[in-house]
C-alpha cells in the first residue's frame, strides 16, 4: 500500500478497488510520487473522468488549494492501469469449496445465494476460523446478470425494482455485470453508507442532487461487514432496515431520494470483543457459531491448503476449479427449483410447537424457519420440504433469538434439537 503524498497538479485523485479515477484536465501523465519514490506513467485515455464531491468519509485524496498538494485522508492501493481500460490488478480469492470443514458456515452462506429474502447471516466465533474467507469467497459462485447501462445502482432491467432513472427510461441498454462482495468498512459515516447531497454539483451547478452511497453499490449483491459488533448501532439500523425493506430513503438538506437497496447482508464478529444488542440479532436471518477444527488431520488439511494457496494462488484456484463450477450449478439449479417447493402443514405444526416451547419472541423466526427448509430442500434438489431440512433450518434460525440471561452470548444453550423435533 502506498499513500499519495504530494503531487504538484491541481487535481483530485480518488483511489478505488480495482480502478483510479481524476477529474479536470492536466498536461501531465505523472501520478503524484508515492511513497516508495515512484510514479505510474499512464495514458489519458486510460482514465475516466469522475466528479469527486470534496466531503467528509470518502475514500480520496482532497485538494489544499493553498500549497497546491493533495492531503491523504486514507491509505490506498495503487494499481497499475492498462492502456484503454480501467486499473486491473490480478487477485484470488481462496475459493469457498477448498474450505475445509465448517459445512454450517457454509450451508448457511449457500442459503441465502438461493433465498436472498432469509435476511442474511451472522458469522460469530474465535478468530482465525476462516469467516471473512468463506465471506469473500463467495464472489467467485455469483451469477452475471444484465443492468441498465450506467446505473449507480445496478437495476436489471427485467426485474421489479428500479431506481427513478430506469423506470423513466425503459429503453437504457443492458450490459453484463458480475454481482460481487461490497465491503462497508468500520469507520464507516452514516453519509457514506446511505449517501448524502452532492455538495460539488451544488456548488458548481447550484443544483441539489443526491451522491450514492454504499448501499447503493451493494444493490443486488452481498454486503459484507467484518467486525460488525463495533460498528455504531445506529448504522447496524440502517443496514438491517433496508435489507428488510429492499429500499433505502435518504432525507438530506431539503432531498428526499429513495433506490432500491436489495442486498444479502453478511457479518463476522468476534464475541470476545462485544456483542450486538438483541433487537439486532433478531433482524439477522441465520446465525452461525464456528470454531476451528479439533481434529488433527482436519487441521493440517488446512494448513497444507492454505500454504499451497499462498505459495501459487493461480495454480490452487485452477486446481479448485471443476469443484467451483459444479459448485456454481448447483446454486442455479436450486435458485429455479426453488419456486417448486412445498412445505406440507405438518410443518407450520412443528413450527409452531417449538418456537412456543422455546417461548420465542415474536412470528420472525417461525418465518425464517420454514424459508429456510424451503432453500435447503431446493439446495438438495427436493421438491417437498420434510423434518429434516426443518431441524436444520431451527439450528440455523432460532439460536441467536432464544431467551438469554444477562451477559450470556447467543447460542443455543446445548439444546438437543433431535429429541426437539423427533421426541
Amino acid at each position: 500500500a502506498a499513500v499519495i503524498a504530494e503531487s504538484r497538479q491541481k487535481c483530485h485523485w480518488q483511489v478505488m478497488p480495482g480502478r483510479l479515477a481524476w477529474t479536470e484536465t492536466h498536461e501531465s501523465e505523472n501520478l503524484p510520487a508515492a511513497c516508495t519514490g515512484h510514479a505510474l506513467r499512464i495514458s489519458g485515455a486510460s482514465v475516466r473522468q469522475r466528479n469527486i464531491p470534496r466531503r467528509r468519509g470518502m475514500n480520496c485524496l482532497q485538494e489544499n488549494r493553498d500549497r497546491s498538494t493533495l492531503r491523504p485522508r486514507f491509505f490506498a492501493f495503487i494499481f497499475p492501469i492498462q492502456k484503454g481500460g480501467h486499473a486491473q490488478m490480478e487477485r484470488y480469492e481462496y475459493p469457498f469449496s477448498a474450505l475445509v470443514g465448517q459445512e454450517k458456515l457454509k450451508t448457511a452462506l449457500l442459503l441465502n445465494l438461493v433465498e436472498p429474502r432469509l435476511g442474511g447471516v451472522l458469522i460469530q466465533g474465535e478468530k482465525g476460523t476462516a469467516k471473512s474467507t468463506a465471506v469473500r469467497g463467495l464472489a467467485e459462485l455469483m451469477d452475471e446478470v444484465e443492468v441498465a447501462e450506467g446505473c449507480p445502482f445496478h437495476c436489471r432491467m427485467d426485474g421489479e425494482a428500479l431506481c427513478d432513472e430506469c423506470r423513466s427510461s425503459p429503453a437504457r441498454r443492458a450490459v453484463p455485470y458480475r454481482r460481487r462482495v461490497v465491503e462497508l468498512p468500520v469507520s464507516a459515516t452514516e453519509d457514506r453508507v446511505v449517501g448524502t447531497l452532492d455538495l460539488e454539483r451544488a456548488l458548481k451547478e447550484g443544483v441539489r442532487a443526491f451522491e450514492p452511497g454504499l448501499l447503493a453499490q451493494a444493490n443486488g449483491n452481498i454486503l459484507y461487514v467484518d467486525e460488525i459488533n463495533l460498528l455504531e448501532d445506529h448504522i447496524v439500523d440502517v443496514l438491517l432496515d433496508s435489507a428488510a425493506m429492499g429500499v433505502n430513503t435518504v432525507e438530506r438538506e431539503g432531498i428526499s431520494y429513495s433506490h432500491p437497496a436489495r442486498f444479502i447482508l453478511v457479518g463476522t464478529m468476534n464475541p470476545e470483543e462485544g456483542d450486538l444488542r438483541p433487537q439486532l440479532l433478531d433482524r439477522f436471518g441465520l446465525m452461525v457459531e464456528v470454531h476451528g477444527e479439533q481434529e488433527a488431520e482436519a487441521r493440517k488439511e488446512v494448513v497444507r491448503r492454505r500454504l499451497a494457496f499462498e505459495e501459487n494462488p493461480a495454480a490452487f484456484c485452477a486446481r479448485w476449479a471443476p469443484e467451483q463450477e459444479a459448485l456454481r450449478r448447483r446454486i442455479g439449479s436450486a435458485q429455479a427449483l426453488l419456486p417448486q417447493v412445498s412445505l406440507p402443514e405438518p410443518l407450520f405444526d412443528t413450527v409452531a410447537r417449538v418456537c412456543t416451547a422455546l417461548q420465542v419472541d415474536g412470528h420472525r423466526a417461525d418465518i425464517t424457519m420454514l424459508k429456510t427448509a424451503r432453500a435447503l430442500a431446493a439446495l438438495e434438489g427436493r421438491t417437498e420440504a420434510g423434518m429434516e431440512e426443518l431441524r436444520r433450518a431451527a439450528e440455523l434460525a432460532l439460536p441467536h433469538r432464544l431467551r438469554r440471561a444477562p451477559f450470556e452470548q447467543a447460542g443455543d444453550a446445548g439444546i438437543d434439537w433431535e429429541a426437539l423435533f423427533y421426541g
